[in-house]
């Protein structure tokens, strides 16, 4: 299974078209962690028949999207994915790692910070990613978002460049 994960797009349709448009036949799922709405609405009426998931940004104004998702993958995988501004991400990953936890998850999405994070937490057996934005990174790299594949061996995350 393949998931093409992105977030912060603010308004960069343009971005978030061409992001679909290169993966939307190789790629099973596409998650928007957030403060991209509009964008991510339209991508969906101009590609019916993507699975297209979304949830709710601090700058989704008026949102009626969730919070956040929990989403069954294959091989028995667990997906957490937020946007990740209520479980103080800027701060650190305790938060976000303990509601994982307590929602049964294996991997965690979030996005908030601009700033691209891959880590696996050997501990908890939980994987994490934060795909960057594909309007305005801010650690100092370009446009980014993530990349998933499950397989029954395991989980793959990579960062890929816009």
């Amino acid at each position: 299974m393949r998931i093409i994960v992105f977030s912060d797009s603010h308004g960069r349709t343009g971005n978030l078209f061409d992001v679909v448009e290169k993966h939307r036949n190789t790629t099973d799922m596409f998650i928007h962690l957030g403060d991209g709405e509009p964008e991510a609405d339209m991508v969906k009426s101009a590609y019916p028949e993507i699975d297209l998931r979304y949830v709710r940004g601090n700058c989704d104004i008026n949102s009626a999207a969730p919070m956040s998702l929990l989403i069954e993958a294959d091989f028995g995988r667990k997906i957490y994915a937020t946007h990740g501004h209520m479980m103080s991400v800027k701060y650190g990953i305790g938060t976000i790692l303990k509601e994982a936890k307590s929602q049964g998850a294996d991997i965690v999405l979030f996005g908030h910070t601009h700033e691209r994070f891959s880590y696996y937490d050997s501990e908890s057996g939980i994987y994490l990613l934060n795909p960057g934005s594909l309007s305005e990174p801010r650690d100092g790299k370009g446009k980014s978002y993530g990349v998933i594949d499950i397989v029954k061996s395991g989980v793959v995350m990579n960062i890929a460049e816009f």
